[in-house]
């Protein structure tokens, strides 16, 4: 039994703690307690986003605006984006970047920004100035009126609002429309706006244009230098300046100014057609047909839609003498039809108006040269029934031209000389905005 008893005894005894092991099991409960309470709660759980860092809308406007004055127009609406998505409330953020979009030509982007902005306050004078600034480039006059005379209406002391509307009725007049009151109506907002705000880009821009509307060409190029003095980066600015130039400040074109500054517009934009078709407007002017047909021929690659690139390209091939090529271009313009690429091309209005006199003179004459009688005579006589009153004599004369050029052709081979239209507004400097 003792026996017994001790074997009880010695096998039920606890056994001694091992220092080690407790050790071993004390750092690896103390480790489970650190990842528990640290390292899985600054774990990003899986298959979830991880949130990032939210940047201020200010920071994003002081990069769109550094941006600006690089001259990095399309990086800088695209920043001026990321800050309405960072603050969409924000009006003041959306009515900056219809402006920048309006200066570069996007009128598209620009209402649709502004009028996202109307929809969160539809009496913000600011949007309300800059949708009807919109309108008038869309050529939407009366709904462009309306959004300006509302808008002067929250805020009578705001310059941009006088220059916005300065500018949608120099455009109004540019298109034919608006009445003797018109232009002094232009003339006198847009001096209202200097007067008001004369720290605004936009104000010197609309005050140019309308001096040039106004034909006071050397005063237009001091207020597009003063623009250019704010932001050299427009190239619609160095475009009117090189136009202006190129017409008669105080008697004394300067082509090689007006060559420079388009020059600028074209590094600024290649992409656009109009810097390249007043350039070659200007070596039109200067008789370097060669050199004008190949800055035309580019502005028509950019816009090859445009009758009005079509008719400048006929142009200067009318004076180079190239006469098929010109009825091409000329057809183009006053019929439409498709290019050689595929593109539709719409006529300009048969509107019986300069441009319409100008190209369809130049078109009879090209055909009447090339002995494509019929048809020129068929132009002659349309010439001559749409012509508007202002330009009749000048249509009846060219159609006279083409009867003439034909009856001759039928005694004697076709002549190369010149044709004899200088009466025609071929050769007139056409006053802006006609």
């Amino acid at each position: 039994m003792y026996l017994k008893g001790s074997k009880w005894r010695v096998a039920h005894q606890r056994k001694r703690a091992n220092p080690l092991r407790i050790l071993i099991l004390g750092l690896l409960v103390g480790g489970a307690l650190y990842f528990n309470a640290v390292v899985v709660p600054a774990t990003p759980p899986l298959f979830i986003a991880t949130a990032t860092p939210t940047r201020s809308p200010e920071s994003f406007l002081t990069d769109a605006q550094a941006l600006v004055s690089k001259g990095k127009i399309n990086q800088a609406i695209a920043t001026y984006q990321q800050a309405i998505k960072a603050d969409p409330s924000n009006i003041s953020i959306r009515v900056t970047l219809a402006r920048l979009q309006v200066l570069y030509g996007d009128y598209e982007g620009a209402r649709e920004n502004v009028e996202n902005a109307l929809l969160l306050n539809d009496n913000h004078a600011l949007a309300r100035a800059v949708r009807g600034w919109v309108l008038g480039k869309q050529k939407d006059y009366l709904g462009g009126e309306i959004d300006l005379k509302t808008a002067l209406e929250l805020d009578p002391n705001s310059g941009l609002a006088w220059a916005y509307y300065a500018e949608l009725l120099k455009d109004q007049i540019d298109a034919g429309g608006g009445d003797f009151n018109t232009q002094d109506k232009a003339a006198q907002y847009s001096k209202k706006a200097v007067e008001l705000d004369p720290n605004q880009l936009e104000v010197h821009r609309a005050r140019g244009l309308v001096l040039e509307v106004t034909g006071n060409y050397g005063e237009a190029i001091a207020e597009f230098e003063q623009v250019l003095a704010m932001n050299s980066n427009f190239s619609e600015i160095y475009v009117a300046l090189g136009r202006n130039y190129r017409y008669y400040p105080e008697g004394a074109p300067d082509y090689e100014k007006a060559v420079g500054a388009l020059n600028t517009a074209i590094s600024l934009r290649p992409d656009v057609a109009e810097p390249y078709a007043e350039l070659a407007s200007t070596y039109l002017t200067l008789g370097d047909y060669a050199k004008g047909i190949q800055i035309a021929q580019q502005a028509v690659e950019r816009e090859p839609g445009n009758p009005l690139m079509h008719g400048l390209l006929g142009t200067l091939y009318y004076r180079l003498e190239q006469y098929a090529l010109a009825s091409d271009e000329f057809r183009l313009a006053l019929n439409g039809g498709l290019t050689k690429t595929g593109e539709t091309v719409t006529p300009i209005a048969a509107d019986g108006g300069y441009t319409y006199v100008m190209y369809g003179s130049r078109y009879g004459i090209a055909l009447a040269y090339q002995g494509q009688c019929n048809e020129a005579l068929q132009v002659g006589q349309q010439l001559a029934q749409l012509a508007t009153v202002s330009y009749l004599e000048t249509a009846q004369v060219n159609a006279q031209v083409m009867v003439d050029t034909c009856r001759e052709l039928a005694d004697s081979p076709p002549v190369t000389e010149t044709p004899a239209d200088e009466t025609t507004p071929a050769d007139v400097t056409p006053t802006p905005g006609s």
